[in-house]
């Protein structure tokens, strides 16, 4: 055993030899003499550990010029290998690479595809020397991704191919390959799978394949990086062969899942499986056969919710279960889903029934968690997943746990109002300097902390209810809603910005405020006469409607702001909005969207026509039904409110073309719910406005009105005779 001396001499010793190394490398007249010296300073940069003045050192000596006939020469010296000048050029940029200024060097970053060439390359002869070059170049590769701008940099070079190509024909260091490539996947997934779509493909089977088959402890680790392999985009729903990696991974979990786990072994596979399921609902759970699909949806969520109770239920639960918690917050979404979609399910009527109880004891929990330490860890993104899962639960059923979503509700009012004014602040800061890309880059489709969003399906229901709406109203909810109503309309109608995705995410809250407001509406009139915000929401969608009504594929928000338009001005229709020229241009708008809706059907084999929806409106009807006859029900209202709306619906043509289709059509094609709407808006115009009273008359108003069983229009019609 050396002593401590002895050990110092021979550090000393090492450093004497290597600057004689050096001395002799400066001092070359030739590649030969050059050639030797670098032997030496290899043999000696191998032996020890060098600090970065030494590689520098060492670098500036050697000089780029002589490195790079090293690695790209052909020949060799006789008796040698062939790579034997490109080892000695490896070896030393190996040595080089372990220093970050000199790994960001663009003399480095240029050997990118040679570093890639050498991943894979083969020879039957001195495996060993030949395995040594393929760990300098994994070492040069490790070097330059620690770089700022290296994970870049190896993706632009091609490196994704050849770690691919090193994994899948597990050549010498593909482990180093796969290091390699979860670290560039994690810095750059889009970029990655653009470069390296087809490479990335064959990774993915085989990873997802081995995760299925072995049974050593390499299939929790392949748990924990698979997800860091799943494209970004459906692409695995999408292919054959991505459902044929869908269907390796969930068999694997199953079988995983249905075993006895360590914390250590299960956080990672349910970490796995709430990634699928964030990207894929249920669809990816491909067990054969129903009650297999069944049983494992079933354990999945029964296991997410145990999870939750324990962690949150827990007098002090610990903040390192965070991630966990979250992940089994993605599984019970799945579940609420499922036992709440509409058509077919793979679970029966007693397994919903089972999840729905083991979910509310969850949701219990969480709802316990926030009451406890929300007002204390607002600022922390684990109170907004746990509202997000609140907010889903919320969605669906509000009668359970009624007294503790009531206890709980100024909270989350507070929290809502909270994070809306940030959000705000930071738009107009980030307009200001023209950044507004920023709003979407690491959070899609919503800003930090837009748990207004996760709670607005939520607040329909409670707004519904009186006790839960009395709360809502003292804090301040209908003009925190107002607020952010206006808001997302800024960003839904901008042009710049704003994602595809972002879009229909903000489309959906604005639907979903406006059904919160339709409820206010019915149930607290007096509430919209006395609150300023609702005089601004009603110009707002006053002139929001003529342009929305242009835009396809927005039929259901049209829907939505004409509605409530109409509901909001019965009230507020001595307000000075009313007087505006742009609320005439309103009510044009939601004429055309009303009287659009039904069409006279000509089929050439038909005897007799029918009335039909129009296309668009079909498609749309399950969703906009009840707007559209709560619509025409507050248009007839507003009728005599406003003294120049009977000559608009005149010169709209709309009580022409009603009229027109009352003569074409079949009365027996008409239902009752549609004669009833039609016959209010009828008597309404008959009533208040002569010239109407005659068009209805001069289309043989009474007749008509017998004929489709219209006992009010024709009594007004006949009083009026």
């Amino acid at each position: 055993m050396s002593t401590g001396a002895e050990a110092a001499t021979d550090g000393s010793n090492q450093n004497l030899a290597l600057e004689r190394c050096l001395e002799v490398l400066r001092s070359a007249t030739n590649d030969s003499e050059q050639f030797a010296a670098l032997l030496l300073v290899t043999e000696c940069a191998r032996a020890q550990e060098l600090d970065d003045g030494t590689r520098h050192r060492i670098f500036d000596a050697v000089g780029f010029s002589f490195l790079n006939r090293l690695l790209f020469s052909r020949t060799s010296l006789d008796g040698c290998p062939d790579y034997l000048f490109r080892s000695l050029g490896l070896t030393l940029l190996a040595c080089f690479c372990t220093d970050p200024s000199l790994a960001s060097h663009p003399q480095v970053i240029n050997k990118i595809p040679i570093l890639n060439e050498t991943l894979n390359i083969s020879c039957q002869d001195d495996i060993k020397n030949l395995n040594s070059m393929i760990e300098d170049a994994y070492q040069c590769l490790t070097g330059i991704l620690a770089t700022p701008e290296g994970a870049k940099q190896l993706v632009s070079g091609g490196t994704i191919s050849s770690l691919c190509e090193a994994h899948v024909k597990q050549n010498h260091g593909w482990t180093n390959a796969l290091r390699i490539l979860t670290s560039l996947l994690t810095s750059l997934p889009d970029h990655c799978w653009k470069i390296g779509c087809n490479e990335l493909q064959c990774l993915l089977v085989k990873l997802s394949e081995d995760f299925d088959n072995i049974d050593d402890s390499h299939k929790f680790h392949l748990a924990e990086i698979l997800p860091v392999f799943l494209p970004p985009s459906q692409l695995l729903i999408e292919t054959s062969w991505g459902l044929n990696c869908l269907n390796h991974m969930s068999k694997a979990l199953h079988k995983i899942l249905s075993n006895k786990l360590s914390i250590s072994q299960r956080d990672p596979v349910l970490l796995l499986a709430a990634c699928l399921s964030n990207m894929y609902g249920s669809s990816w759970i491909m067990i054969d056969g129903r009650g297999e699909k069944t049983k494992f949806l079933s354990l999945l969520v029964n296991l997410a919710c145990v999870e939750v109770r324990m962690s949150l239920e827990d007098p002090m639960p610990q903040d390192s279960r965070q991630a966990i918690v979250t992940a089994c917050y993605t599984l019970i979404e799945m579940g609420i889903h499922e036992c709440t979609k509409e058509g077919f399910s793979v679970l029966r009527k007693e397994q919903k029934l089972q999840l729905l109880q083991v979910m509310q004891e969850a949701s219990a929990a969480v709802m316990y968690y926030l009451q406890q330490v929300g007002w204390e860890r607002m600022e922390e993104p684990f109170v907004l997943a746990s509202i997000r899962l609140l907010g889903a639960w919320l969605a669906e059923e509000t009668s359970c746990l009624r007294q503790e979503v009531i206890q709980l509700l100024p909270f989350l009012v507070h929290y809502m109002r909270m994070w809306f004014q940030r959000a705000v602040f930071s738009r107009k800061q980030l307009k200001e300097a023209s950044q507004m890309a920023l709003l979407s880059s690491s959070w899609g489709a919503v800003w930090p902390g837009d748990a207004i969003r996760f709670l607005l399906p939520a607040l329909c229901h409670l707004s519904a209810e009186e006790a839960p709406r009395k709360i809502l109203i003292s804090e301040g909810v209908p003009a925190l809603l107002c607020d952010y109503y206006q808001h997302k309309w800024e960003i839904f109608s901008s042009e710049e910005g704003v994602t595809a995705d972002r879009k229909y995410e903000t489309q959906l809250s604005l639907q979903s405020c406006c059904g919160v407001f339709l409820n206010l509406v019915v149930t607290e009139p007096n509430l919209i006469c006395q609150e300023n915000c609702f005089v601004t929401l009603l110009q707002l969608l006053m002139q929001s409607l003529p342009v929305q009504l242009t835009r396809e594929g927005q039929l259901v928000l049209v829907a939505n702001i004409s509605t409530l338009g109409l509901m909001m001005s019965r009230l507020l229709a001595a307000s000075p909005v009313l007087q505006e020229s742009y609320s005439q241009d309103f009510f044009l708008a939601v004429i055309k969207f009303l009287s659009r809706c039904h069409v006279v059907s000509a089929e050439p084999d038909e005897e007799t026509h029918r009335i039909v929806l129009r296309d668009g409106y079909a498609e749309a009807w399950a969703d906009i039904s009840e707007l559209w006859f709560l619509g025409v029900q507050a248009f007839s209202a507003c009728l005599p409110l406003l003294p120049w709306l009977p000559s608009l619906v005149l010169s709209s043509g709309w009580l022409q073309d009603l009229l027109r289709i009352l003569d074409e059509v079949s009365p027996g094609s008409i239902d009752l719910e549609l004669v009833t709407a039609l016959q209010a808006l009828l008597t309404q115009l008959a009533q208040i406005s002569v010239p109407c009273r005659e068009l209805i008359q001069q289309h043989g108003g009474i007749e008509k009105a017998n004929l489709y069983g219209m006992a009010a229009l024709e009594q007004c019609l006949s009083k009026i005779l």
